[in-house]
């Protein structure tokens, strides 16, 4: 009998630890961006940077604070876990950069930069602006098949991106973010593409900006929003 309850309460005690467990597991996530996610001490050695709290980093920009960035609140107000942060100022989505320079090694579609991303159960997408911003040529819907000519053109690059994603990380619920100001065929590229990817869009809306990047309010806008899209699942528990 008392062996009995002695494995009674050790079974017990094993489901309690398990549940605690369970319970303190933090969703992990993972950012691929530019500028607009970086800050000084925080992204992957080596990327550019546009943010920080050092002198050097004082732009005009009132974010000069690590906490005070969209995705440092999105994880610390939310009880989640940052997993890497790979964002780079300046970096497009293609290969094709500003003054049609080729940046392969800075682009989102370097695999460098896509197999870097830990063990994600989240990954949020943050590109295109730079893209547009740059002047970079659309191209055409194309999803498979890729070259590295392919790859210069923005809609090839992102069919290319979620593709090597999906298969990189086939665990992960991957979102993709929007800029506020992106000219029409920008949105309509994101909405073809994240549909045939079942990749889920995050549209920003009324995002404050200085220096054509975002500022405090912005910042705490850009959290609020991303949050109403990607909390419905992570609050309902199908992220594991």
């Amino acid at each position: 009998m008392k062996q009995l309850r002695k494995a009674l309460a050790l079974a017990i005690a094993s489901i309690f630890v398990l549940s605690l467990s369970a319970q303190e597991q933090k969703v992990k996530v993972s950012i691929l961006g530019d500028s607009y996610s970086t800050f000084e001490g925080y992204v992957v050695e080596g990327n550019e940077l546009w943010y920080g709290s050092s002198p050097q980093w004082d732009r005009g920009n009132d974010v000069v604070r690590v906490w005070d960035t969209w995705w440092h609140q999105l994880i610390d107000d939310n009880g989640l876990q940052l997993e890497v942060n790979d964002s780079w100022s300046g970096s497009t989505v293609c290969t094709t950069s500003y003054n049609g320079a080729y940046r392969p090694e800075n682009a989102f579609v370097s695999k460098l930069r896509i197999d870097r991303l830990g063990n994600p159960d989240v990954i949020l997408v943050f590109g295109g602006t730079n893209d547009m911003w740059a002047g970079s040529p659309l191209g055409d819907y194309q999803y498979a098949d890729w070259s590295d000519d392919d790859l210069r053109n923005f809609r090839p690059a992102l069919c290319y991106l979620f593709d090597q994603l999906h298969k990189r990380y086939p665990n992960a619920l991957i979102y993709n973010i929007e800029n506020t100001e992106l000219r029409s065929e920008f949105y309509e590229s994101c909405e073809v593409i994240c549909k045939h990817y079942g990749v889920t869009r995050v549209r920003l809306h009324h995002i404050s900006k200085q220096l054509g990047h975002p500022s405090i309010d912005g910042m705490n806008a850009i959290a609020r929003q991303v949050w109403d899209v990607i909390g419905r699942r992570i609050s309902a528990g199908k992220v594991y």
